[in-house]
């Protein structure tokens, strides 16, 4: 396999009044344009599996490859539940040159008096509990690995199976590090809270209390726990949250809410790229087709323009985008840091803390290929992540700045190895208040006002389906682009990117608009998947402190309420439907309206005394209304 060659450019950027120095090396982020002279961008990977769950490689040779792909830092992650074999021995490592497998269960291990060694009810099976192998075994390798990488970031984490839901990406790092470090907290959380850990036995004795409650509210429990007891030291991130359709706007939304600290973003462009069905995706999953589950690699809650990701961004809500290798084997993923990196931005380098902040600070973005090594994005000089606020309706500067390496990337399946970046798009939506649990809203993962509204690319002129036509960047070198677009803004507004590889209209990859296509079952290849290269930025907020253009939601209805009888005057448009709710969700009745009619009175006489909705339909869109019938 080719490796980066290395390589120092120095470059004057006079419209940030700073040097950017840029070198690249095994395409390392850690010599890359950085936002600050401060800080700088880490690319990492907090999901993958070894021997001591349902992986194949020993935890040392897997730590082997996360350095030997570069990444600067990277967590252990793996399942909760119980399991055979030991990870520090079993699984495929690779020893000088040569892949060598061994295979060690628990129950070939024994304590010096001959005693088996696993606790908890599991005692005689000859399975581990997860929280065990945390506490006790898979930390003490991270520690090891942490003297052999000593320039690297690496934690204990945990796949985490939420009640009621899939998976999630746990860490806690209060005390992973110092003189008497442990991953007891991490182990404690598991035994808790982890739907396949049924274990009962083992955690009391060490004091712990098994939580009683089942399904999702055991989920926002555990997320509670967090919350209250390590608020910026510890995250869940839900995992390949399409895959088995068991989340919904609506769990997101509870669960930003409850923990927004803990929970606030997902890997909604799943690992397993490299399988026939990409990310392991199935009809089963968010918003499959019978065609496939994927758009270029990336699910349907992240890849859709007006999906559920812009959704949950038209609330004005922090919720990041992330991507992780999930590697379990050479079968049907790439190695961590092979093909997939989240680049996250940090103030201070190998350090959790700073790693934790940056990862809540959304200033961050993915990228699969190699296809970018650097970006520095930002309005009015604000990061990505960043909430900002313009006095009144003005004009913005966005800025972008990305390089595509003319270097080979990881690629050993193919001669594509030095892919080129096409275009990038820039991505608006409008933002409204957060949706309250009480509006039929809050279930709805779709936004109408998100659209592709600018394009750059090398020539310019190029024009998609929707009449936008694309503008050229400017060349500024070593792979180097440099756009600066003027906007004015006139109301909240959130701005976000993608790029890809592909020109409009690509066959089999792309639409008229730029949109991927869906991924079709069967085809998949580690071949078409370094083909089929995306970066996604996450996004930037603005407010408008006193914009004109924007009022409140009902800004064009009037709601009048004279004991239960409900009058309803619309300014402009139609109702052309009526729906009384309860809070539940519940549809008790419906109401025959006029769409000529401007004005309508709602008679709820004989109604059972209760807080409902009035849910409209009203120019196309939904809006609710709480009331009370007495």
């Amino acid at each position: 396999m080719k490796t980066k060659r290395n390589f120092l450019v120095i470059i004057a950027l006079a419209f940030i009044g700073v040097l950017l120095v840029i070198t690249g090396m095994s395409r390392s982020s850690s010599d890359l344009p950085q936002h600050t002279p401060q800080g700088k961008y880490i690319a990492g990977d907090f999901h993958q599996h070894t021997a001591y769950t349902d992986g194949l490689w020993n935890i040392s040779g897997l730590m082997r490859k996360n350095n030997y792909y570069g990444l600067d830092w990277w967590a252990n992650s793996e399942h909760g539940g119980s399991f055979a074999s030991s990870g520090h021995h079993s699984g495929w490592d690779n020893i000088n040159g040569s892949d060598i497998r061994c295979d060690v269960t628990w129950s070939n291990l024994k304590e010096r008096n001959g005693k088996p060694i696993i606790k908890g009810d599991n005692a005689e099976s000859g399975r581990m509990w997860r929280w065990q192998s945390l506490s006790e075994y898979s930390f003490y390798d991270v520690l090891d690995a942490r003297k052999r990488y000593s320039d690297k970031l690496i934690i204990q984490g945990l796949e985490f199976n939420p009640p009621g839901h899939e998976h999630a990406n746990v860490a806690i790092i209060t005390n992973q590090f110092g003189k008497n470090a442990s991953a007891e907290d991490l182990a404690q959380f598991e035994y808790m809270f982890d739907a396949v850990d049924t274990d009962v036995s083992g955690g009391a004795a060490k004091g712990w209390t098994k939580s009683t409650k089942t399904g999702k509210e055991k989920t926002l429990e555990a997320l509670k726990w967090l919350q209250d007891n390590y608020k910026g030291l510890s995250y869940m991130i839900p995992t390949h949250p399409e895959r088995q359709n068991k989340y919904s706007i609506a769990d997101f939304r509870n669960m930003n809410n409850i923990a927004p600290d803990v929970c606030f973003g997902f890997d909604s462009q799943p690992g397993h790229h490299k399988g026939s069905n990409r990310g392991g995706y199935s009809v089963s999953s968010f918003e499959a087709t019978t065609t496939g589950a994927t758009w270029g690699g990336t699910g349907a809650m992240a890849a859709r323009i007006g999906g559920l990701w812009d959704a949950l961004l038209s609330e004005g809500r922090d919720w990041w985008l992330s991507a992780n290798s999930d590697f379990h084997n050479i079968s049907g993923g790439f190695f961590p840091g092979e093909y997939q990196r989240t680049y996250t931005y940090v103030d201070k380098a190998n350090d959790a803390k700073a790693l934790i902040a940056g990862l809540r600070s959304g200033n961050s973005w993915i990228v699969t290929g190699d296809l970018i090594d650097s970006l520095n994005f930002t309005i009015e000089d604000n990061a990505m992540g960043s909430h900002f606020e313009l006095p009144n309706e003005s004009e913005a500067t966005i800025r972008i700045i990305v390089r595509d390496p003319d270097t080979n990337n990881f690629n050993r399946y193919s001669d594509y190895t030095n892919p080129t970046l096409d275009h990038i798009d820039l991505i608006a939506g409008e933002v409204t208040n957060k949706i309250d649990p009480s509006d039929t809203r809050y279930n709805d993962p779709n936004v109408s006002t998100t659209k592709v509204i600018a394009r750059f690319d090398a020539l310019g002129g190029v024009i998609d389906g929707n009449g936008v036509i694309s503008t050229a960047w400017n060349e500024l070198g070593n792979g180097i682009k440099e756009i600066t677009h003027k906007i004015t803004i006139d109301r909240p507004m959130y701005f976000r990117l993608r790029g890809t590889n592909h020109g409009l209209n690509e066959e089999g990859e792309t639409d008229e608009n730029g949109n991927p296509t869906v991924d079709v079952f069967g085809e998949n290849t580690a071949k078409k998947a370094f083909s089929d290269l995306w970066f996604y930025s996450n996004p930037i907020f603005i407010n408008v402190a006193n914009a004109t253009s924007v009022k409140p939601e009902y800004k064009d209805i009037d709601f009048k309420q004279e004991g239960n009888f409900i009058t309803i005057t619309a300014a402009n448009g139609s109702i052309t439907d009526a729906r009384l709710i309860t809070t539940n969700g519940e549809q008790v009745t419906d109401f025959n309206l006029n769409p000529n009619d401007k004005k309508h009175t709602i008679n709820l006489n004989g109604m059972a005394s209760n807080i409902y909705l009035l849910s409209l339909n009203y120019n196309g869109k939904v809006i609710s209304k709480k009331i009370q019938v007495k």
